[in-house]
């Protein structure tokens, strides 16, 4: 059984650590300090974009919110070892179609890129909304099907396949046929 990280405490704990008010972060991330009480209290599941965002007015890497040990070396990740989840909204709310993020490289240090095995819940929506933020994706479908909305094209992926894009233009990923979907996903942002 895997556990849920709370990324509000992580957020709060670090806001905390560097003397900053919610204004002062909102201020250096460009996000609405409302938004940034509602990922501390826990009463909104926060969507990557503003993740990022966050993490880059703390100073720290996305990663951040999930490590626990720092290693230099390689970082092996078993496929019996639970790992914790990290629960991320597609929509920017308290939803059933969100994501649960298993971070695959959680204690290595130092590092530019963020791996994580995806599960992706299936929702009801007709309509999500996309969001952009810094950096490239890659994402490499396990199980199930996937629908990248990407600028004004549907990318749809099934098992096997890959997709490799410029995570500045607006995009979304969600589930097709409400059927969950499980893939890799590899994320950079530049420092």
């Amino acid at each position: 059984m895997t556990h849920t990280i709370i990324v509000g405490e992580k957020v709060k704990a670090l806001r905390e650590q560097k003397n900053l008010s919610v204004e002062e972060l909102a201020q250096r991330s460009g996000i609405n300090p409302e938004v940034i009480r509602q990922i501390e209290k826990e009463t909104e599941i926060p969507a990557l974009a503003p993740l990022i965002k966050i993490s880059r007015g703390l100073g720290v890497r996305l990663g951040t919110f999930l490590d626990d040990a720092e290693e230099l070396g390689p970082v092996v990740t078993r496929a019996n070892e639970k790992n914790a989840a990290i629960r991320i909204s597609s929509t920017g709310n308290v939803n059933p179609d969100g994501m649960n993020y298993f971070a695959l490289a959680r204690s290595k240090s130092g590092r530019h890129m963020e791996p994580f095995l995806i599960q992706l819940n299936a929702g009801t929506k007709k309509e999500y909304p996309a969001s952009a933020h810094e950096g490239e994706e890659f994402i490499y479908v396990l199980d199930g099907i996937v629908e990248l909305d990407y600028g004004k094209t549907t990318y749809t992926l099934k098992k096997g396949d890959s997709i490799y894009f410029d995570s500045t233009v607006c995009h979304h990923l969600h589930a097709a046929d409400q059927a969950t979907a499980t893939f890799i996903s590899i994320i950079y942002t530049p420092a």
